[in-house]
């Protein structure tokens, strides 16, 4: 069985996050999830989930091309995907945020890739 792109306890701190960028507040949340593809240098991280449908997330994406930048997207599109070798989307079992969502943009931005 493949494993959840959100355990429950990150689902819930997303929600939260999601919850208040929904009510108009200004927030710059610590990414709750990491999510990547092993086989096609994908990167999400993923700071809230819209409440309304519990499946648009938002975050840093990287796709890889050199151009890193906030943006959405479903979770369940998510759980569809495979990379060249068939791999699915995974959670980074292992992450540990370090800084904001803002400030990991800003580096991101600045050097093309999401930093480790």
């Amino acid at each position: 069985m493949p494993q959840p792109l959100a355990t429950d306890s990150e689902r819930a701190q997303l929600l939260a996050n999601g919850k208040a960028r929904a009510a108009g507040e200004t927030i710059d949340p610590v990414p709750v999830v990491r999510l990547f593809t092993p086989d096609a240098h994908i990167t999400w991280l993923l700071a809230a989930l819209d409440p309304a449908d519990g499946d648009t997330a938002w975050g840093l994406i990287d796709l890889g091309i050199g151009m890193p930048a906030q943006g959405t997207v479903k979770l369940s599109e998510l759980a569809c995907i495979v990379g060249p070798r068939k791999q699915p989307v995974m959670r980074d079992l292992y992450f540990q945020p370090t800084r904001t969502l803002a400030e990991y943009t800003r580096l991101a931005e600045h050097d093309g890739a999401i930093p480790d």
